[in-house]
């Protein structure tokens, strides 16, 4: 790899050793989703609530994973269904492809991705990771697909689990996208996604963790670790000069944003709690 200005936005691929980036991407889609609520609440922590209640989207910044944590309770006042994390360090473009469809999808209950739906392709992460010339890993336990240079996988766990172990500690989620120079011991990032998690949102994130585009990062942002085995090339100028158009309107609409304050002597909104004590994660 060039030696690069650190302070210079650059063009990176593939995009699972890009680094996590701002997470703006995420944070756009949902600070516009109709009828979502949001509350920050120690400082740092942003968390959103779906206009059905069965959706809760936590950021919490110095949580263990950090990242984003999402579930879903079909029962909103229930134990959630299902639970994706993907941690501080994944790239922001997967994460938003999940939270993007999960958007999208929900006001009908995902009717639209499921089968006879508008949306549906009837792929799976297994077919998306195949036709991008992944391999499974034979004799592995538990089983996994490697990307073509070895730098990604995605695990999946066999054998029985009780489904509240998985929902209380990711490291037993059924299902682990990972990458960096050793994806599989000491992996740079990690997303888990416990059984119930939907087909299509894992599909969506298979299918940015696969996108061969190169995807835009400070270089300051790119780990290290990572220096060598990515391929960097500087924006063009027609490039830049769009990301500074974006920038500046991220920038307009975060200062025309409403911070609605409580009257006197009222309590501080209570954040809402992803199942029981989530903040550790």
């Amino acid at each position: 790899m060039p030696t690069t200005d650190p302070d210079v936005d650059v063009l990176i691929a593939p995009v699972y050793l890009a680094g996590p980036s701002t997470g703006q991407a995420v944070f756009n889609t949902l600070d516009s989703a109709a009828g979502w609520t949001k509350a920050v609440a120690f400082g740092s922590d942003t968390y959103y609530t779906s206009p059905c209640q069965r959706v809760r989207i936590a950021n919490a910044v110095e949580s263990h994973y950090g990242g984003w944590t999402i579930s879903y309770a079909e029962d909103p006042l229930g134990v959630p269904d299902w639970i994706t994390t993907f941690d501080r360090d994944t790239p922001q473009e997967i994460v938003a492809a999940f939270t993007d469809t999960l958007v999208a999808g929900l006001p009908n209950n995902f009717a639209d991705y499921l089968s006879g739906g508008k949306h549906h392709t009837g792929r799976t992460p297994a077919t998306v990771l195949s036709s991008h010339q992944w391999e499974a890993v034979r004799g592995t336990r538990p089983f996994r697909t490697v990307s073509p240079d070895g730098h990604a996988a995605f695990r999946i766990r066999g054998g029985w689990l009780h489904e509240y172990d998985e929902l209380l500690d990711p490291e037993k989620s059924t299902w682990r996208m990972s990458a960096g120079p050793d994806p599989i011991t000491t992996p740079s990032w990690q997303a888990y996604f416990s059984r119930g998690t939907p087909e299509h949102l894992m599909t969506a994130a298979a299918k940015a963790l696969t996108d061969p585009r190169p995807v835009v990062r400070s270089a300051f942002l790119l780990p290290d670790r990572h220096l060598s085995l990515v391929k960097t090339q500087p924006l063009r100028s027609d490039q830049a000069r769009s990301r500074s158009t974006a920038a500046l309107a991220r920038s307009s609409t975060t200062h025309a944003v409403h911070q609605v304050q409580p009257p006197p002597g009222a309590s501080a909104p209570v954040p809402p709690v992803i199942a029981g004590s989530r903040r550790q994660r």
